[in-house]
């Protein structure tokens, strides 16, 4: 390929070039916003969205705070025009947002687009035809006054419509592939619109100049953008608009050097959908004026529930590389970049910077987007730390550690991999997961539970253990919390249900629930995992996997004999009244041989269960109630506050006061 033979310049610089928009080193204020993604987006589709997932897409740019909306070329299709007349007929337009539609210059066209708009609160009627040189000799071969006379016959057409259609119209002109024209030539034909139009500060119109192929240096379109903005007619009365395309990936630079260069107005889609490379991307657009202090008038603060929908609705992946809303664009990979970040997220934390934003390597603050910064690598080895290790679980399995649990994980990646002397791969990441978190059976399992509603939750709970099954019955302050009692009676053991979080993993009839449940015993945290169509199935599956191992850790293998349960069940829930005599009773055993009975099984006195049970029931009662620690004292079966906060430090290390500040 001779490069230099083949290829060359292709634009026009302008008659007179002038550099003023050089001397300005940011932009000041946003432009006027127009979303073209319903229109020059979902062309571009390579399956366009059907009509319910427009409507959805359209009321995603209305919350996002878009006032002028690009919806459609009407008379293109059926689906366009009804899909108008669905926004307008719905009463989905919000009075302070325009809806524009795009014709070209033909009357049964224009007429069929004034149709489709009729009841609207207002819209803008986007005339357009193309005056590149290449089209003008290739396409249409007419000459220069032809072209000019299409634009503005079709203006002329445009305006007499509208005189006959009841509404509230604004007008907007482009001169289709500008790149390719000459610019005085392209000023002259909008010029020329624009005196059919007559345009005054009540009665704006738009002229909209599109990079509708990106064809020369930034540089180069804003001297043109400003040539245009120095030399059109009704200046104050025109709305000066550009629509860039990322043929040379320059969309962006495109966008701000003409606003800088006098663009009142910017044309785009989110994430850079559209014909091609795609159109101007508005949400980094609008993200780097927020990094320069500039509110944009668009929110951006949930960009992953922004990125998630556009993704449903068009089918089109956002990528991890994409500025603000891509997956890896706040993750440092380098062990400098990670010790940079770090120390300047404590500079921020601690007040030093003064309330401005200057952290190293982070432009903005991930949590302006909604999101959180990642801060280690992926590629999973004994050198891995656990932020990239919960980045593998996150974006390829849909796992999403708890906080607390990815530093256990993490340790446990790196030491295998150090064992194995290799990298981890992400199947064997989660196998791994898998192995120690979700299977953990070896003790016990629980095959089924019922629940019902009384005095709290009550649940009657099977416990399988070698072959054979035990249903007991617990209440609790929650589902989980009454499983969880069943097995630490059952069992013997004791620990504390420290932490409980959950999240969807799928979308869809076949959408799954994980569920993480960490439990504190003798200072230790065990963490189990569980995953079911069913959230309460697969906390209890957590549950599960974090017993087993607790049980394994206190070397419990069997449970506890039905008697002394059923002893154990009755003290909890009479702890205030029960007397050893009522209690022996109760089971038909003599006072002596109960208590013989309770310290062979438990190594405690009946004494010491009763105590257990009272401070247990007030640990809860001072957790979830505001009763006076009296009146606590007083419903579990002590005579005084005193003899309550004694036995509760004895046995807690801690006064109740102190506890319930604690939680």
């Amino acid at each position: 390929m001779n490069a230099a033979k083949k290829y060359g310049k292709s634009y026009f610089m302008p008659p007179q070039v002038t550099y003023d928009w050089v001397k300005k080193d940011t932009i000041t204020a946003p432009p006027i916003w127009c979303s073209v993604d319903l229109r020059d987006g979902n062309q571009a589709l390579i399956e366009p969205m059907s009509l319910e997932e427009k409507l959805k897409f359209f009321e995603m740019l209305v919350e996002i705070g878009f006032k002028e909306i690009e919806v459609g070329f009407p008379a293109a299709s059926d689906t366009e025009y009804q899909f108008v007349r669905a926004l307008i007929e719905r009463n989905m337009i919000p009075e302070d947002v325009t809806i524009q539609v795009l014709t070209q210059a033909r009357d049964h066209i224009i007429r069929k687009t004034f149709e489709s708009i009729k009841g609207a609160p207002s819209a803008v009627v986007h005339l357009y035809n193309s005056t590149s040189v290449a089209q003008r000799e290739q396409v249409f071969k007419k000459s220069k006054e032809e072209v000019k006379k299409l634009a503005v016959d079709g203006a002329k057409l445009l305006k007499e419509i509208a005189r006959e259609t009841e509404g509230n119209f604004t007008f907007e002109y482009s001169p289709e592939s500008f790149p390719g024209t000459e610019v005085d030539y392209a000023v002259e034909v909008c010029n020329s619109v624009l005196d059919v139009w007559q345009p005054d500060k009540e009665h704006k119109a738009i002229i909209n100049i599109p990079t509708t192929v990106q064809i020369a240096m930034p540089h180069v379109f804003a001297c043109q953008v400003e040539y245009i903005h120095k030399n059109l007619k009704y200046r104050d009365a025109v709305v000066l608009s550009v629509h860039p395309h990322n043929d040379r990936g320059c969309g962006v630079s495109d966008a701000e050097f003409g606003v800088l260069a006098g663009a009142d107005r910017v044309e785009g889609t989110l994430f850079g959908n559209g014909e091609r490379t795609g159109n101007v991307d508005i949400v980094t657009l609008a993200m780097n004026m927020v990094c320069h202090g500039v509110e944009p008038g668009l929110d951006f603060s949930n960009i992953s529930r922004i990125r998630e929908t556009y993704e449903l609705l068009t089918g089109m992946r956002v990528t991890d590389r994409t500025p603000y809303a891509g997956d890896l664009v706040f993750t440092a990979f380098s062990g400098s970049h990670q010790d940079a970040i770090s120390k300047g997220m404590a500079w921020w934390k601690e007040g030093k910077s003064g309330g401005r934003w200057d952290v190293p390597y982070l432009p903005i603050d991930p949590q302006d987007l909604g999101r959180e910064y990642e801060s280690d690598v992926i590629r999973i080895n004994s050198q891995s730390g656990k932020g990239g290790i919960a980045f593998i679980l996150k974006q390829n399995f849909g796992i999403a550690l708890p906080d607390k649990m990815k530093e256990e994980v993490g340790y446990l990646m790196k030491g295998i991999s150090d064992q194995r002397h290799s990298e981890l791969l992400p199947e064997e990441v989660y196998r791994i997961f898998e192995e120690n978190y979700i299977e953990p059976r070896e003790v016990f399992d629980i095959p089924e539970c019922h629940f019902k509603q009384v005095d709290g939750i009550t649940a009657q709970v099977t416990i399988r253990q070698n072959g054979e099954r035990r249903v007991i019955e617990t209440s609790g302050n929650g589902r989980l919390d009454a499983v969880s009692n069943a097995v630490k009676l059952y069992f013997g053991i004791s620990y504390e249900l420290s932490v409980y979080e959950e999240h969807a993993v799928s979308r869809g009839s076949s959408s799954k629930a994980a569920a993480y449940v960490g439990v504190l015993c003798n200072g230790k945290m065990y963490w189990g995992v569980g995953i079911d169509e069913d959230i309460i199935r697969s906390s209890i599956a957590a549950l599960v996997s974090a017993g087993n191992k607790v049980a394994e850790s206190e070397n419990v293998t069997t449970g506890r004999q039905e008697r002394l349960i059923n002893i154990m069940l009755y003290v909890q829930e009479h702890c205030r009244e029960v007397t050893p005599e009522r209690l022996a009773e109760e089971f038909a055993l003599s006072g002596e041989e109960l208590s013989r009975y309770i310290e062979e099984q438990t190594g405690a006195t009946l004494e010491d269960m009763v105590k257990r049970s009272r401070l247990k029931k007030a640990r809860v009662m001072l957790k979830e109630t505001d009763q006076a620690v009296g009146e606590i004292a007083a419903s579990v079966g002590y005579e005084t506050q005193q003899e309550l906060s004694r036995l509760f430090q004895e046995v807690y290390g801690t006064t109740p006061e102190e506890f319930r500040r604690s939680k």
